[in-house]
Protein backbone atom coordinates (compact mmCIF):
# COMPACT_ATOMS: atom_id res chain seq x y z
CA UNK A 1 0.00 0.00 0.00
CA UNK A 2 1.39 3.43 -0.65
CA UNK A 3 0.37 6.73 0.11
CA UNK A 4 0.78 10.46 -0.39
CA UNK A 5 -0.68 13.22 1.60
CA UNK A 6 -3.42 15.31 -0.20
CA UNK A 7 -3.83 19.47 0.95
CA UNK A 8 -4.25 21.30 4.39
CA UNK A 9 -7.52 20.64 6.33
CA UNK A 10 -9.01 23.24 9.06
CA UNK A 11 -6.71 22.55 11.97
CA UNK A 12 -9.32 23.62 14.34
CA UNK A 13 -11.15 20.23 13.62
CA UNK A 14 -8.25 18.22 15.58
CA UNK A 15 -9.36 16.67 19.00
CA UNK A 16 -6.25 16.38 21.18
CA UNK A 17 -5.17 14.11 23.95
CA UNK A 18 -4.96 14.94 27.22
CA UNK A 19 -1.97 12.92 28.96
CA UNK A 20 -1.13 13.26 31.97
CA UNK A 21 2.12 15.52 33.10
CA UNK A 22 4.49 15.03 35.65
CA UNK A 23 4.73 18.66 36.39
CA UNK A 24 7.60 19.51 39.38
CA UNK A 25 10.96 19.65 38.33
CA UNK A 26 13.63 17.12 40.08
CA UNK A 27 15.95 17.81 42.77
CA UNK A 28 19.45 17.84 41.54
CA UNK A 29 20.86 13.88 41.24
CA UNK A 30 17.72 13.09 39.51
CA UNK A 31 17.12 12.07 36.17
CA UNK A 32 14.06 14.50 35.27
CA UNK A 33 11.08 13.34 33.13
CA UNK A 34 8.51 15.21 31.20
CA UNK A 35 5.42 13.84 30.13
CA UNK A 36 4.60 14.84 26.79
CA UNK A 37 0.83 14.30 25.45
CA UNK A 38 -0.42 13.34 21.99
CA UNK A 39 -1.35 15.49 19.96
CA UNK A 40 -3.57 12.91 17.41
CA UNK A 41 -4.40 10.03 20.30
CA UNK A 42 -1.01 8.34 20.32
CA UNK A 43 0.59 5.60 18.42
CA UNK A 44 -0.97 2.86 16.21
CA UNK A 45 1.17 0.81 15.59
CA UNK A 46 4.34 -0.64 17.10
CA UNK A 47 7.58 -1.28 15.16
CA UNK A 48 11.10 -1.58 15.36
CA UNK A 49 13.78 1.71 13.94
CA UNK A 50 17.73 1.27 12.73
CA UNK A 51 17.54 -2.42 12.19
CA UNK A 52 20.53 -0.83 10.18
CA UNK A 53 21.53 2.72 9.78
CA UNK A 54 20.38 2.94 6.26
CA UNK A 55 16.66 2.81 7.83
CA UNK A 56 17.17 6.15 8.82
CA UNK A 57 18.55 8.70 6.12
CA UNK A 58 18.38 12.63 6.69
CA UNK A 59 19.55 14.65 3.99
CA UNK A 60 20.58 18.07 4.73
CA UNK A 61 18.74 21.27 2.54
CA UNK A 62 21.27 23.99 3.09
CA UNK A 63 20.73 28.05 2.88
CA UNK A 64 23.88 28.26 1.68
CA UNK A 65 25.01 28.76 -2.04
CA UNK A 66 28.96 27.74 -2.61
CA UNK A 67 30.23 31.06 -4.88
CA UNK A 68 33.33 28.77 -5.41
CA UNK A 69 35.98 31.08 -4.22
CA UNK A 70 37.67 31.84 -0.51
CA UNK A 71 39.40 30.41 2.07
CA UNK A 72 36.48 28.09 3.24
CA UNK A 73 36.75 24.42 2.00
CA UNK A 74 32.74 23.75 1.66
CA UNK A 75 32.26 19.33 2.21
CA UNK A 76 29.29 17.63 1.46
CA UNK A 77 29.62 14.39 2.89
CA UNK A 78 27.96 11.18 3.58
CA UNK A 79 28.15 9.47 7.19
CA UNK A 80 26.93 6.41 8.23
CA UNK A 81 26.97 5.47 12.38
CA UNK A 82 29.44 7.83 13.09
CA UNK A 83 28.63 11.15 15.16
CA UNK A 84 28.65 14.91 13.35
CA UNK A 85 30.97 16.28 16.13
CA UNK A 86 33.66 13.63 16.06
CA UNK A 87 33.84 13.73 12.23
CA UNK A 88 34.28 17.42 12.75
CA UNK A 89 37.36 16.55 14.55
CA UNK A 90 38.62 13.96 12.12
CA UNK A 91 38.36 16.74 9.18
CA UNK A 92 40.56 19.15 11.67
CA UNK A 93 43.02 16.92 11.62
CA UNK A 94 43.61 15.82 8.72
CA UNK A 95 43.92 19.87 6.95
CA UNK A 96 45.85 20.78 10.09
CA UNK A 97 43.31 23.29 11.70
CA UNK A 98 42.16 24.18 15.19
CA UNK A 99 38.63 22.30 15.93
CA UNK A 100 37.05 26.02 15.92
CA UNK A 101 37.83 26.17 12.03
CA UNK A 102 35.54 23.44 11.76
CA UNK A 103 31.65 23.96 11.11
CA UNK A 104 28.15 22.36 10.64
CA UNK A 105 24.83 23.91 10.31
CA UNK A 106 23.17 21.19 12.30
CA UNK A 107 24.00 17.64 13.97
CA UNK A 108 22.39 14.99 12.46
CA UNK A 109 21.70 11.38 14.44
CA UNK A 110 24.63 8.89 14.94
CA UNK A 111 22.37 6.00 13.96
CA UNK A 112 21.01 6.72 10.39
CA UNK A 113 23.12 7.44 7.20
CA UNK A 114 22.77 11.25 6.88
CA UNK A 115 24.66 13.72 3.92
CA UNK A 116 25.23 17.18 5.10
CA UNK A 117 27.95 20.11 4.26
CA UNK A 118 30.57 20.84 6.59
CA UNK A 119 32.70 23.74 6.75
CA UNK A 120 36.76 23.89 7.15
CA UNK A 121 38.68 27.21 6.95
CA UNK A 122 42.33 26.60 5.71
CA UNK A 123 43.23 30.38 5.68
CA UNK A 124 46.60 30.37 3.32
CA UNK A 125 46.85 26.76 4.35
CA UNK A 126 47.24 24.41 1.23
CA UNK A 127 44.20 22.68 0.55
CA UNK A 128 44.64 18.93 2.12
CA UNK A 129 44.02 16.26 -0.28
CA UNK A 130 40.56 14.89 1.08
CA UNK A 131 39.98 11.43 -0.99
CA UNK A 132 42.64 9.64 1.49
CA UNK A 133 40.07 10.70 4.38
CA UNK A 134 37.67 8.91 3.42
CA UNK A 135 37.07 5.26 5.75
CA UNK A 136 33.78 3.13 6.79
CA UNK A 137 31.85 5.91 9.14
CA UNK A 138 32.09 8.57 5.82
CA UNK A 139 32.98 9.73 2.18
CA UNK A 140 33.25 12.91 0.96
CA UNK A 141 30.93 13.50 -2.18
CA UNK A 142 31.71 17.29 -2.95
CA UNK A 143 34.28 19.94 -2.26
CA UNK A 144 33.85 23.89 -3.05
CA UNK A 145 35.47 26.90 -1.99
CA UNK A 146 33.06 29.37 -0.23
CA UNK A 147 33.76 33.18 0.90
CA UNK A 148 32.36 32.35 4.51
CA UNK A 149 31.68 29.57 7.30
CA UNK A 150 29.04 27.30 7.50
CA UNK A 151 26.59 28.76 10.46
CA UNK A 152 24.75 26.79 13.06
CA UNK A 153 21.51 26.67 12.04
CA UNK A 154 22.07 27.82 7.97
CA UNK A 155 19.94 25.39 6.47
CA UNK A 156 16.07 25.13 5.14
CA UNK A 157 15.27 21.59 6.82
CA UNK A 158 15.77 17.87 6.15
CA UNK A 159 14.46 15.60 4.18
CA UNK A 160 13.97 11.79 5.78
CA UNK A 161 13.50 8.35 4.38
CA UNK A 162 13.31 6.04 7.07
CA UNK A 163 12.10 2.24 7.55
CA UNK A 164 10.26 0.94 10.52
CA UNK A 165 10.27 -2.62 10.64
CA UNK A 166 8.23 -5.72 12.25
CA UNK A 167 4.98 -3.21 12.00
CA UNK A 168 2.27 -4.14 14.26
CA UNK A 169 -1.22 -2.52 14.74
CA UNK A 170 -4.06 -1.03 12.73
CA UNK A 171 -2.80 0.18 9.59
CA UNK A 172 -5.92 1.13 8.41
CA UNK A 173 -5.55 3.82 11.16
CA UNK A 174 -2.08 4.44 10.86
CA UNK A 175 -2.83 5.62 7.30
CA UNK A 176 -5.45 8.08 8.90
CA UNK A 177 -2.61 8.89 11.20
CA UNK A 178 -0.31 9.71 8.68
CA UNK A 179 -3.19 12.16 6.74
CA UNK A 180 -3.78 13.98 9.68
CA UNK A 181 0.18 14.88 10.23
CA UNK A 182 0.14 16.00 6.52
CA UNK A 183 -2.61 18.19 7.12
CA UNK A 184 -2.27 19.72 10.40
CA UNK A 185 1.23 19.24 11.27
CA UNK A 186 2.31 17.94 14.32
CA UNK A 187 3.63 19.52 17.97
CA UNK A 188 7.33 20.79 17.48
CA UNK A 189 8.63 18.99 20.58
CA UNK A 190 12.32 18.76 20.76
CA UNK A 191 13.05 14.83 20.65
CA UNK A 192 14.60 12.78 23.17
CA UNK A 193 17.91 13.05 21.49
CA UNK A 194 18.38 16.44 23.02
CA UNK A 195 18.29 15.53 26.43
CA UNK A 196 20.86 12.45 26.33
CA UNK A 197 20.66 8.94 27.35
CA UNK A 198 18.20 8.56 30.32
CA UNK A 199 18.01 12.33 30.33
CA UNK A 200 22.16 12.66 30.94
CA UNK A 201 21.77 16.32 29.35
CA UNK A 202 19.32 17.24 31.98
CA UNK A 203 21.03 16.10 34.65
CA UNK A 204 24.22 17.44 33.86
CA UNK A 205 22.47 21.09 33.25
CA UNK A 206 20.99 20.46 37.27
CA UNK A 207 24.52 20.12 38.28
CA UNK A 208 25.72 22.90 36.39
CA UNK A 209 23.29 25.31 38.06
CA UNK A 210 23.80 24.18 41.40
CA UNK A 211 27.69 25.00 40.81
CA UNK A 212 28.89 21.06 41.32
CA UNK A 213 29.90 19.55 37.45
CA UNK A 214 33.54 20.66 37.78
CA UNK A 215 35.40 22.32 34.84
CA UNK A 216 32.94 21.99 31.45
CA UNK A 217 34.02 22.59 28.33
CA UNK A 218 32.60 24.89 25.90
CA UNK A 219 30.51 22.10 24.25
CA UNK A 220 29.50 20.71 27.60
CA UNK A 221 27.78 23.55 28.41
CA UNK A 222 26.51 24.14 25.45
CA UNK A 223 24.46 20.71 25.16
CA UNK A 224 23.22 21.03 29.11
CA UNK A 225 22.07 24.92 28.11
CA UNK A 226 19.93 23.67 25.64
CA UNK A 227 19.15 20.77 26.82
CA UNK A 228 17.40 22.81 29.39
CA UNK A 229 15.77 25.53 27.61
CA UNK A 230 14.23 22.37 25.55
CA UNK A 231 12.67 20.81 28.45
CA UNK A 232 11.19 24.25 29.46
CA UNK A 233 9.85 24.80 25.99
CA UNK A 234 8.61 21.08 25.83
CA UNK A 235 6.91 21.38 28.82
CA UNK A 236 4.68 25.06 27.45
CA UNK A 237 3.71 22.39 24.27
CA UNK A 238 2.98 19.44 26.19
CA UNK A 239 0.60 21.89 28.62
CA UNK A 240 -1.02 23.49 25.32
CA UNK A 241 -0.97 20.03 23.48
CA UNK A 242 -2.61 18.74 26.95
CA UNK A 243 -5.17 22.04 26.51
CA UNK A 244 -6.27 21.80 23.02
CA UNK A 245 -4.41 24.63 21.96
CA UNK A 246 -1.31 23.95 20.62
CA UNK A 247 -2.50 24.56 17.05
CA UNK A 248 -4.89 27.63 18.02
CA UNK A 249 -3.88 31.17 18.41
CA UNK A 250 -4.36 32.62 22.18
CA UNK A 251 -4.85 36.81 22.75
CA UNK A 252 -1.44 37.79 23.72
CA UNK A 253 0.67 34.94 21.59
CA UNK A 254 3.77 35.76 19.65
CA UNK A 255 2.53 33.91 15.62
CA UNK A 256 5.50 32.87 13.82
CA UNK A 257 5.65 33.34 10.07
CA UNK A 258 5.92 29.92 8.33
CA UNK A 259 9.75 29.25 7.58
CA UNK A 260 11.17 32.50 9.24
CA UNK A 261 11.87 33.76 12.27
CA UNK A 262 9.64 36.42 11.75
CA UNK A 263 6.72 37.18 14.45
CA UNK A 264 4.11 39.71 15.63
CA UNK A 265 2.01 39.79 18.58
CA UNK A 266 -1.73 38.65 18.48
CA UNK A 267 -3.15 41.06 20.66
CA UNK A 268 -6.81 40.08 19.59
CA UNK A 269 -7.90 36.89 17.81
CA UNK A 270 -10.18 37.82 14.69
CA UNK A 271 -11.56 35.99 11.68
CA UNK A 272 -7.89 36.38 9.61
CA UNK A 273 -5.73 35.75 12.56
CA UNK A 274 -7.83 32.63 12.30
CA UNK A 275 -7.34 31.95 9.02
CA UNK A 276 -3.56 32.57 8.76
CA UNK A 277 -3.34 30.27 11.41
CA UNK A 278 -5.47 27.20 10.22
CA UNK A 279 -3.90 27.61 7.27
CA UNK A 280 -0.30 27.50 8.48
CA UNK A 281 0.89 30.33 7.55
CA UNK A 282 1.51 31.63 11.32
CA UNK A 283 2.00 29.66 13.82
CA UNK A 284 1.65 29.96 17.60
CA UNK A 285 5.14 30.32 19.44
CA UNK A 286 6.84 29.14 22.89
CA UNK A 287 9.63 30.10 24.92
CA UNK A 288 12.97 29.75 24.29
CA UNK A 289 14.32 31.01 28.05
CA UNK A 290 16.92 33.10 28.47
CA UNK A 291 17.35 36.55 30.15
CA UNK A 292 14.61 38.99 29.41
CA UNK A 293 10.72 39.85 29.27
CA UNK A 294 8.90 36.81 27.96
CA UNK A 295 7.77 37.91 24.33
CA UNK A 296 3.92 37.60 25.04
CA UNK A 297 1.30 38.88 26.29
CA UNK A 298 -2.23 38.48 27.97
CA UNK A 299 -3.66 34.91 27.88
CA UNK A 300 -0.48 33.66 26.61
CA UNK A 301 1.97 34.92 29.09
CA UNK A 302 -0.14 33.47 31.96
CA UNK A 303 -0.11 30.44 30.38
CA UNK A 304 3.73 29.99 29.93
CA UNK A 305 4.05 31.55 33.47
CA UNK A 306 2.32 29.10 35.13
CA UNK A 307 3.63 26.45 32.99
CA UNK A 308 7.25 26.92 34.21
CA UNK A 309 6.22 27.62 37.63
CA UNK A 310 7.71 24.10 39.19
CA UNK A 311 10.58 24.60 36.55
CA UNK A 312 12.72 26.97 38.52
CA UNK A 313 15.91 25.81 38.89
CA UNK A 314 15.87 25.55 34.95
CA UNK A 315 14.58 28.96 34.44
CA UNK A 316 17.11 30.54 36.81
CA UNK A 317 19.89 28.24 35.31
CA UNK A 318 19.54 29.32 32.03
CA UNK A 319 19.00 33.41 32.67
CA UNK A 320 22.38 33.14 34.25
CA UNK A 321 23.85 31.79 31.30
CA UNK A 322 23.40 34.73 29.38
CA UNK A 323 21.04 33.55 27.01
CA UNK A 324 18.24 35.93 26.12
CA UNK A 325 14.54 35.23 25.46
CA UNK A 326 13.85 34.03 21.91
CA UNK A 327 10.76 31.84 20.41
CA UNK A 328 10.23 28.55 18.86
CA UNK A 329 7.29 28.06 16.80
CA UNK A 330 4.69 25.04 18.84
CA UNK A 331 3.67 23.80 15.35
CA UNK A 332 5.64 21.98 12.91
CA UNK A 333 4.54 21.52 8.79
CA UNK A 334 5.24 17.53 8.12
CA UNK A 335 5.93 18.34 4.33
CA UNK A 336 5.83 16.48 0.79
CA UNK A 337 5.09 12.87 3.55
CA UNK A 338 4.35 9.79 1.16
CA UNK A 339 4.07 5.84 2.46
CA UNK A 340 4.44 2.48 1.40
CA UNK A 341 3.12 0.29 3.62
CA UNK A 342 4.53 -3.87 2.62
CA UNK A 343 5.36 -7.03 4.21
CA UNK A 344 5.46 -5.74 7.75
CA UNK A 345 7.06 -2.43 6.86
CA UNK A 346 6.19 1.23 6.70
CA UNK A 347 8.52 3.15 4.53
CA UNK A 348 8.06 6.83 5.19
CA UNK A 349 9.70 10.10 3.63
CA UNK A 350 8.72 13.59 4.23
CA UNK A 351 10.47 17.01 5.09
CA UNK A 352 10.58 19.27 8.03
CA UNK A 353 11.45 22.69 8.51
CA UNK A 354 14.91 23.43 10.23
CA UNK A 355 14.65 22.96 13.73
CA UNK A 356 11.95 20.01 13.42
CA UNK A 357 12.73 16.15 14.90
CA UNK A 358 11.68 13.58 13.22
CA UNK A 359 11.49 11.22 16.10
CA UNK A 360 8.96 13.71 17.03
CA UNK A 361 6.76 12.92 14.01
CA UNK A 362 7.24 9.25 14.79
CA UNK A 363 5.89 9.44 18.14
CA UNK A 364 2.72 10.62 16.79
CA UNK A 365 1.59 7.37 14.77
CA UNK A 366 4.15 4.47 15.95
CA UNK A 367 5.16 3.29 19.27
CA UNK A 368 8.71 2.56 18.45
CA UNK A 369 12.08 1.31 19.76
CA UNK A 370 15.34 1.47 18.61
CA UNK A 371 17.28 -1.54 17.92
CA UNK A 372 20.11 -0.30 19.40
CA UNK A 373 18.27 0.11 22.65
Amino acid sequence: MEGKSGAHADATDITDSCAALDNPAPPPGEKPVLALPFAFGGPCCRAILRLEPEDFQVDEVTLVEPDGKGEHVLLWIEKRNANTDWLAGQLARHAGVPRVDVSYAGMKDRRALARQWFSVRLAARPEPDWEVLESKEFRILRTVRHSRKLKTGALHGNRFLIRARRLEGDTEQLVDRLHQLAQYGMPNYFGEQRFGRENSNLSGALSMFAGTAGRLSRQRRGLYLSAARSLLFNKVLADRVAAGNWNQPLVGDRLMLDGSRNSFVADRIDAEILRRTSSMEVHPSGPLWGAGALQVEGEAERLERKSLTAMEDFRAGVERSGLKQERRSLRARVNDLGWTLSGGELELSFYLPRGGYATAMLRECLDYRSATC
